[in-house]
């Protein structure tokens, strides 16, 4: 008897099956069909970069970078890192591969990230996320254009409710230069009961203590300077368009004055999407315009913008309320020679796009109950009878109508299966029929 133990699961990581599945994809599947209306083009990126990519993007001094990057040496000695996150390989991309002829440039992707933290409730050591930046262009437009379509995914996977957009201004540099100043004096007078990490903090990126829960900091972030007190005449524009756009585009927000981001970089706008339905950790879904991030890898100066959310929560908000995969015909033979006409009739079927599966095994009661079950919406039975006379029995799973027919006839029976289905549907929905649709057909 062998005494190797079974391989288990590294922890922080899912394997993801089943209904969680289905809504995991559901929605990659939502995201994909919003990005195309707002005509983001899709990207794929290396899952590893160099590590200086995401040491110069990230900050140094980040929690990400010094605590929770996956980081190894290959080989020939070069430091390389799991992505953490998106923006950073897609600006060294826009770099290296000449992607300015683009610009502007609208890209969106979606995909693994890796971070060495602790895993809780809809955060794991392996997540995912889905990822958006438009990347040359400066104007407030891009802002508006890139809120707009995070407000329509989360509205399209039915999460809308209870969901907060709350946004912010960090000016533009000379204001973010002034405001860094005034919070460096404030926190200074209390150095010493500040928290540790705030302390260390203070002098390298003030912006983040206004990020911190410690109690003991929280006391003097409270009447910290706000940076509406430093913001230039420019960066009150740009926040007065983003604001009009977003109410002319119908994207309700909220305005959140401590909504900060600590990297030097971060111009303008901030924002996170915020729910209290997922606990303490309610962001499904946050970003801001990063105006220097290109700048501090090696390029141009080159304004952008973009956001991130993770899959992973919005899966757990979107729940069981997910639509169900279609699935049109559930074929089943009595023999072999049933088996031959069922991968026949289940080609030609599959060809005009409806959802098919063959059950080959088992008596035919359970093979029946177990595509019932399934939600078939048709069965088609292929027995001696069947083969003898060339046709098929077909028995619509909702009404228990059956009827013989040529093969070549059901996939006129499926699609007023699937009619009625839909009919059914849009009546429990309450929402009216168009007027091309015949309720009698």
């Amino acid at each position: 008897m062998s005494s190797t133990k079974t391989p288990q699961a590294i922890r922080g990581t899912q394997d993801i099956f089943g209904p969680e599945a289905e809504v995991f994809a559901f929605v990659v599947e939502t995201f994909e069909r919003v990005r195309k209306l707002y005509r983001m083009r899709r990207v794929e990126m290396p899952v590893f970069e160099r590590t200086e990519v995401f040491a110069r993007s990230i900050g140094e001094t980040t929690d990400i970078v010094s605590k929770e990057m996956y980081s190894f040496e290959d080989r020939g000695g070069e430091s390389l890192t799991l992505r953490p996150e998106f923006t950073a390989g897609i600006a060294r991309a826009f770099i290296t591969n000449g992607w300015q002829q683009h610009a502007p440039l609208k890209v969106a992707t979606q995909g693994p990230l890796f971070r060495y933290e602790r895993p809780q409730k809809g955060r794991y050591r392996q997540f995912h996320q889905l990822d958006a930046e438009i990347i040359g262009a400066g104007e407030p437009q891009a802002d508006v254009e890139l809120l707009a379509m995070a407000d329509q995914l989360l509205k399209e996977l039915g999460i809308s409710d209870g969901v907060t957009l709350h946004l912010n201004t960090l000016g533009d540099g000379d204001s973010r230069e002034a405001w860094r100043a005034a919070l460096v004096e404030h926190f200074r007078q209390v150095r010493g009961d500040l928290s540790e990490d705030s302390q260390e903090r203070l002098e390298k990126n003030p912006l983040r203590i206004l990020d911190s829960k410690d109690p003991r900091d929280r006391a003097f972030v409270a009447d910290a300077p706000q940076i509406d007190a430093y913001l230039s005449d420019e960066a009150v524009r740009f926040f007065e368009q983003v604001t009009s756009g977003l109410d002319a585009a119908g994207v309700a927000w909220t305005r959140n004055p401590a909504l900060v981001r600590g990297l030097d970089y971060y111009r303008h706008t901030a924002f996170e999407f915020v729910t209290d339905r997922l606990g303490a950790q309610g962001t499904v879904l946050g970003g801001g315009r990063y105006d220097g991030l290109i700048e501090s890898l090696g390029g141009a100066p080159t304004p952008a913008v973009g956001w991130a959310a993770g899959i992973e929560r919005l899966a757990m908000l979107v729940g069981e309320r997910a639509p169900q995969e279609r699935f049109d015909v559930a074929i089943i033979p009595m023999d072999d020679a049933g088996l031959a006409q069922a991968n026949s009739l289940a080609r030609s079927l599959r060809a005009e796009w409806n959802n098919v599966e063959i059950y080959a095994t088992g008596k035919l009661k359970k093979r029946m109950a177990r595509a019932n079950d399934a939600g078939a919406l048709v069965a088609v039975l292929i027995g001696e009878d069947e083969i003898a006379a060339g046709e098929v029995t077909v028995r619509d799973l909702h009404d228990g109508e059956q009827a013989r027919v040529a093969p070549a006839d059901v996939s006129g029976i499926v699609a007023k299966a699937q009619n009625a289905q839909w009919l059914r549907q849009t009546e429990h929905s309450g929402i009216g029929l168009p007027d091309w649709i015949d309720p009698d057909a």
